[in-house]
């Protein structure tokens, strides 16, 4: 089985009421005044990606960028958010973060789920 990254997501689309699935996500961290690519990942078919970075990463200020613009082409849907970044702050390194989107095309809400 492989091991699910310290830092994980889900998209739910909540117009169809449905996951997510083919969204490109990225994971950056902030070194010395600069975002590093970390990993980059593929919402499977449940909406989640779990393979997205290290098992482990240090305390820090990470950020999600989430390719919604081309989920959204997909379905042929207008979209006023072609893209969402989220930024937040990992501050227990024993700890997973999962980062959850909860996505509309004229909306978006996040919260640190467990």
């Amino acid at each position: 089985m492989t091991a699910v990254s310290h830092i994980t997501t889900h998209v739910l689309d909540a117009v169809q009421g449905l996951p997510a699935p083919g969204i490109t996500v990225v994971l950056s961290a902030l070194r010395d005044g600069e975002w590093m690519l970390l990993a980059e990942g593929v919402t499977d078919s449940d909406g989640r990606a779990k393979q997205l970075g290290p098992e482990v990463v240090p305390a820090g200020t990470y950020r999600l960028h989430f390719d919604t613009g081309g989920y959204f082409a997909r379905t042929d849907t207008p979209t006023f958010y072609p893209e969402v970044v989220l930024t937040f702050v990992v501050d227990d390194e024993q700890r997973h973060y999962h980062v959850p989107l909860l996505l509309s095309p004229f909306a978006y809400s996040t919260y640190r789920g467990s």
